[in-house]
């Protein structure tokens, strides 16, 4: 994956704050969500307490939160029903990449690879999709 450049503390915890609400609506549990950002548990109190109090993320858990938001953003072009862009996430899948495996159990791995490639997958869906339109 490409560096990307570190972003300001204020749009971080913005951006958390939005990837805390998907997670959330994908039904994760606070163990997957802090698994899959690589947060601690007392960031993730923080970050749902609070209102978008400044917090400083590494490189690492921005790539995170951005792949986060890039899932989502695919999903709601994949379905037009918020329960399809919600639910699939928690939906066993029979991809050879997911084993069965729901892509959240994937991600909740907690490494970066397994989210990394997570949101390909789900991308190629979207372009497949988009490919027949």
């Amino acid at each position: 994956m490409p560096k990307q450049p570190a972003l300001s503390t204020a749009k971080t915890a913005v951006g958390l704050k939005v990837a805390l609400r998907i997670l959330d609506g994908w039904q994760a549990t606070t163990a997957q969500i802090c698994s899959i950002l690589r947060i601690s548990y007392a960031t993730y109190r923080r970050a749902v307490r609070a209102p978008a109090s400044p917090r400083k993320l590494d490189q690492d858990q921005q790539q995170r939160v951005s792949l986060v938001l890039n899932i989502h953003a695919s999903l709601r072009s994949i379905f037009e029903n918020p329960t399809n862009v919600y639910g699939f996430p928690g939906l066993p899948n029979n991809n050879a990449f997911f084993e069965s495996r729901s892509p959240l159990e994937v991600m909740a791995q907690g490494d970066m690879i397994s989210l990394y490639e997570t949101y390909k997958r789900i991308q190629q869906l979207e372009l497949r999709i988009e490919a027949q339109s």
